[in-house]
This record gives C-alpha cells, structure tokens and sequence, in this order.
C-alpha cells in the first residue's frame, strides 16, 4: 500500500516539512531569546540574514501542508475501491484507528499553517520586523502539529491492508449510530438550516461593520471560527442529503466524487479559506497598534475580511442551490 504514488507524496512531504519545521523551530528559540533589531552585533546579523531564507523556504512548504490536505482526501477517496465495504473516503479511513485522527489533525495544520502565512506576510512589511517572535513563537505550537500528524499519517498509511473489510459510509454516519457522526446526522434538519442561516446572517453583519468602522475584529473572527465548525456539522446534518436526496445518506466525502461533479471541494475549499481569513482578522487585531504596521494591518484585515464573507457565500450558495432548484423536499425530517 506504501507503494501508492500519492500515499509517497504524502508521507515523503510530511517527513521534510517536520524535518524543517523542527530546525526552523531551533533557530526559532534563538530568536525568540537574543533578537535585537537595534543592535549590529555580528549574532544580529547572522539571525536577519537565516531568517530571510528560513521564512521563504517555510512559507513554500506551508503551502505544499494546506495542499496535501486535498491530496490526503483525494487519496483515501481514491483508493476505496481497495477495501471491501468502502464506498469512498470515509470507508477507507475507517480502515485504520489513525485515519481520522489523522484528517483532524491535517485539518488543525491547514488552519494553523494559513494563519502564520498570514502572520509572515505582515511582518515582512514593517521596518523592524515587529512579529518576528510572535511568528517564531506560533511556529513551535506548529512543529509539535505537524510532528503529531506525521506520525498519524505513518501509522495510518502503514497500517492499512487491502484485505480488511470496511464499513461503507451509510453505516458510519447513520442516525442509529451510536456516534459522533451519528449524532451529527440526526441533527434536526430544520434547526440546522435556521443555525446556520443566522450565522452567516451575523457574519456577514459584523463583517460590515468591521469593514465600515474598524470595530468588531475579534468578534468577526470568533463568528467566522464558530461558522467553520458549524459548516462540516450542517455538511453532515442536511447539506449533503439534498444533494444525494436521499433522506438517510448523510456521508460529507461521496460529494467528492465525479457523480456529484467533485462539489465537495467546493465546500471544503471556501470554509477552510473562510476560517483562515477569519480567524486571521482576530490574530492581526493584537498588533493594530504596531508604529510600523499601523497603516498596514487595517488594509490587509480588511482584504481577509472581505475574502472570509465572500468564502462562506460560496458555501451557503452551493448549500442553498440543490434546495431551490431540485425537486427533492425534506418534508418530515
């Protein structure tokens, strides 16, 4: 199963992003200790002139991190057709105990690595390099990440055997199931509609207001945080059963497939570039008063802003279009 080009590229990719991680966590602490813009000591200059090629070379592979996450659920989507039971993703990382664990913490990374490359780009914009110890300081929550995740994806990819029989994704998000995802699928489906409705309602109010006043950063960035949790729940709940209409398939990873013309990533791509925007407005707001980026923070708050709204539109509108235009209704559910 190792063998399988993806599942290389994957776990060759995790290897070397945790390699460098940890080294640019290392040189990291040094910086974090002995930093000092306004000195010219010869440890100064060699710190600004490691950071220039660190950084660069970090934000390269942060973004080859939030890439593999698309390419960890295209794999395990792929290779389905591998184990007996398994109609997509969710049956073939129910092989293995690490294969959720595993897409959890990709997504915890996703988040986190969008973040800092936000955080980087800021800083490479003031004079003095103002972030660069709150920078190297969210790196080494990151490293420990994506240590986690290397060694959950190792052990899921090594564990796996084409000879185990599955559960197919109609049982595994069954509202019989004793289950986090059962209970995710036996979520009124009225209720969920009206919740998430009304969050994108006060997105979009508090987005506004932060976009024409300057204020309410923070609770913008708790809105979009709450909506992207709320997002996979409503995925589940009701989402996808107006696209499959049937009423008891409530399976979020079917929709990646040619049959629903690949939607999922749809959904997948506009709520974690939502939250990472979002959150991103809140992380920025604690440096607004910054001299050197007081004139760039607002701008570049504004522009995630603005992409965190028009990100969770997408989202609503791909949920909203099968209940308008298909003719499947919900009634009694």
């Amino acid at each position: 199963m190792t063998l399988n080009p993806a599942i290389i590229a994957l776990v060759s990719g995790s290897l070397l992003l945790s390699f460098f991680a940890v080294y640019a966590s290392y040189f990291g602490i040094k910086i974090i200790r002995r930093w000092n813009i306004a000195s010219g000591s010869d440890l100064q200059l060699s710190l600004e002139r490691k950071t220039y090629l660190i950084s660069t070379i970090l934000a390269y592979l942060m973004v080859f991190e939030v890439c593999s996450f698309f390419l960890f659920v295209y794999t395990a989507d792929n290779l389905h057709e591998m184990f007996v039971g398994a109609m997509c993703a969710a049956g073939t990382l129910n092989v293995g105990v690490f294969g959720y664990p595993t897409l959890l913490s990709k997504i915890m990374n996703v988040l986190l690595c969008g973040v800092w490359l936000v955080v980087n780009h800021i800083d490479n914009q003031g004079y003095d390099y103002p972030l660069i110890r709150p920078k190297y300081k969210l790196l080494l929550l990151i490293t420990g990440s994506l240590l986690l995740e290397t060694y959950l994806q190792a052990s899921y990819f090594g564990g796996i055997r084409p000879d185990v029989i599955t559960s197919c994704c109609g049982a595994l998000f069954s509202e019989d199931q004793a289950s986090l995802a059962g209970e995710l699928a036996g979520i009124p489906v009225g209720a969920g509609k009206v919740l998430l409705f009304v969050s994108l309602y006060f997105i979009i109010r508090i987005g506004l207001q932060f976009l024409l006043t300057d204020s309410g950063a923070i609770y913008f960035a708790g809105l979009s945080s709450w909506f992207f949790v709320f997002s996979a729940i409503a995925l589940i709940s009701f989402i996808s059963v107006y696209y499959y209409e049937l009423p008891t398939h409530h399976c979020p990873f079917c929709l990646l497939q040619s049959n629903y013309h690949y939607i999922g990533y749809a959904f997948y791509i506009s709520s974690l570039t939502g939250g990472i925007m979002g959150i991103s407005v809140g992380m920025l707001n604690r440096y607004v008063a910054i001299p050197s980026l007081r004139d760039k923070i607002p701008r570049v708050q504004k522009k995630l802003c603005l992409g965190s709204m028009i990100s969770y539109l997408i989202f609503s509108a791909s949920a909203v279009y099968p209940m308008i235009f298909s003719d499947f209704q919900l009634a009694g559910y």
